[in-house]
């Protein structure tokens, strides 16, 4: 099965069992157990329970993990944006040279790629009748296609079919990405890695990809709770291909956030987007323990 290893399969589910609100509906059955013979301590573990389940379902606590535990990079802004503009301005005075040679403007490798990473898709949308993005992976299409536009670097889509989603119809997370980028942006994107089901996957068959190709840099488009995992698999991924390729670049991962969590005044009750967050934030923080 590649990269992913044959527990892949069973990511999801063991995802689903780690995060809440799973656990602390596991804590307050065994303090309800406890009750009668342990009264003391199963009321203290039935109330640790339900405070961890109104946590579990607040903003607040999601923007501190963001914050405090994940600690993404900041916003591609100033000297950085500066640079990769800079070079995507000498790219394009090589494609002209190309031009002017009777050569193929594509023939000129990139100094660098602008690669957005799938957050997910909904095999058949039915609005639509085919496959689309969800809202994190169109965000940053939609980035990812801003910076290139900016910068004058060329974009590509890294996302196959989650561990989730196997043997469902509909297209790849990229592919769908290459469709929505042409038909509503006007882009052709130049990279498309359809192959992944994961982050790690993402990540080392994206730099193969584009080290074979001689690209020695890789703008990296994610949303910021996803950000430090993404780029450490990444940064892995370049070293193992330099070291199993010499004769390739040495890829270089340059970090484009997007999406930062920020407080508001009802942060602290319980809602549908504390929920959905801290679940996003708490699957990444078990990813960078672990190591996955």
């Amino acid at each position: 099965m590649g990269y992913g290893g044959d527990w892949g399969a069973y990511k999801p589910i063991l995802t689903a069992l780690i995060l809440p609100p799973v656990p602390f509906l596991v804590l307050i059955l065994i303090g309800a157990r406890m009750i009668l013979p342990r009264r003391g301590w199963g009321y203290a573990v039935l109330l640790l329970g339900v405070v961890g389940i109104w946590f579990s379902n607040c903003h607040v606590t999601a923007v501190w993990l963001q914050n405090q535990v994940l600690k993404p990079p900041g916003a591609l802004l100033g000297p950085q944006q500066a640079r990769l503009e800079g070079l995507g301005r000498a790219y394009a005075q090589q494609q002209a040279v190309a031009r002017r040679g009777q050569g193929h403007p594509a023939s000129v490798v990139p100094p660098a790629a602008i690669v957005a990473l799938g957050g997910g898709r909904e095999s058949l949308a039915p609005q639509y009748g085919m496959s689309d993005l969800s809202a994190y992976s169109a965000e940053r299409l939609r980035y990812a296609i801003w910076l290139g536009r900016r910068t004058g670097l060329p974009v590509g889509f890294s996302g196959g079919v989650g561990w989730g989603q196997k043997g469902e119809v509909g297209a790849s997370e990229a592919e769908t990405a290459a469709r929505i980028a042409q038909q509503f942006y006007g882009v052709n994107l130049r990279w498309v890695e359809t192959e992944s089901a994961d982050t790690r996957q993402n990540a080392a068959y994206t730099v193969a990809m584009l080290a074979e190709e001689g690209v020695p840099e890789i703008v990296l488009v994610t949303d910021a709770f996803h950000m430090p995992r993404a780029q450490r698999l990444f940064d892995e991924a370049a070293r193992q291909v330099a070291v199993k390729h010499p004769d390739w670049p040495t890829v270089k991962v340059t970090p484009a956030p997007l999406g930062y969590w920020r407080r508001g005044d009802l942060d602290w009750l319980p809602s549908l987007a504390g929920a959905v967050n801290m679940r996003l934030a708490l699957k990444e923080c078990i990813g960078l323990l672990s190591g996955v």
